[in-house]
């Protein structure tokens, strides 16, 4: 066997190990596992978290501010701080670059997206939003989340 087909070998072995382990290790977290904060001394409406805002944005996150003004912030809240009962803040650790990249944002505006971390329910597809505005909004968020330490 040729050095590249033991190394597909060992691959596949140790994706197999992986699977077995979690297979057999039923306390082993599977996924993600960041559970949303705890609501209940936040009144309907409010925001959920606490943005600080940079001195600066760059030109494309102040573009991305107005689209996501227009289009996000009814749900989401101003600068993506969420509302109890509405909608989860975008600038919290679950939205980090490493969990859900900027791809996971334009495919959740473009198609809307099944909840999965919050009690929000689903979140429907914006109509009309471009990839590129959606690019925008998120290089806004990105810029709110480094101010806020998520990386």
């Amino acid at each position: 066997m040729s050095k590249a087909s033991w190394f597909v070998v060992a691959f596949f072995v140790g994706g197999l190990l992986l699977v077995g382990y979690q297979m057999l290790n039923p306390t082993a977290p599977i996924g993600h596992s960041m559970t949303p904060p705890d609501l209940s001394e936040i009144e309907d409406g409010a925001p959920i978290e606490q943005v600080a805002i940079p001195a600066n944005f760059s030109e494309n996150a102040q573009i991305g501010q107005r689209v996501f003004d227009t289009k996000c912030a009814a749900c989401h809240g101003a600068n993506a701080a969420g509302q109890k009962g509405v909608a989860p803040p975008l600038v919290h650790k679950i939205y980090e670059p490493s969990h859900h990249s900027d791809m996971a944002f334009i495919m959740a505006a473009k198609n809307g997206v099944r909840a999965h971390h919050w009690n929000f329910g689903n979140m429907p597809q914006i109509e009309g939003i471009t990839n590129g505005e959606v690019k925008l909004v998120t290089t806004y968020i990105r810029e709110l989340q480094l101010e806020n330490g998520i990386n």
